[in-house]
């Protein structure tokens, strides 16, 4: 009855290339992604708290998407782990921030990461409620837990 939904919105420039794919993401081109976080809860109602009549405090939120996902995605080129080294070498040498990861770099994927690295850094009683990653002006995937 007394569920409250806060949402905190963040930007983050990144390239990645799809292995594999038969279009032209194949090859190495960047977005600026927006990212929507959306959590749940009720509002502290301990006049104690400094955090009285918050869900959670937005500049808390911030620190935890900052720290695990704007601040190390961030002008980074994102790639799958399992491109072969010859097809990372036609990319281009060297990239300084280059991370590889254990998945095909979509936004899709991006987000069941997201929420694995979101949801045990909330505190108590706050949950994820739900995420979209805009990929460009008109395209954007979206993540719920009720889903989940």
């Amino acid at each position: 009855m007394d569920q409250i939904r806060v949402t905190k919105e963040f930007r983050f420039e990144a390239a990645h290339a799809l292995m594999g794919y038969d279009g032209p993401c194949k090859n190495v081109h960047g977005h600026s992604y927006e990212l929507s976080v959306t959590v749940i809860g009720s509002p502290v109602t301990d006049p104690a708290s400094v955090k009285l009549g918050m869900v959670i405090d937005f500049g808390d939120l911030k620190k935890i998407i900052k720290s695990q996902i704007v601040d190390p995605f961030d002008h980074a080129l994102l790639l799958n782990a399992d491109v072969p080294q010859h097809e990372f070498q036609k990319f281009g040498d060297p990239f300084i921030k280059t991370i590889f990861l254990p998945y095909q770099p979509t936004s899709e994927n991006f987000l069941l990461d997201f929420a694995k690295r979101i949801v045990e850094l909330l505190p108590v009683g706050v949950k994820l409620h739900s995420m979209k990653l805009r990929e460009t002006a008109n395209s954007y995937a979206e993540w719920f837990a009720a889903d989940n």
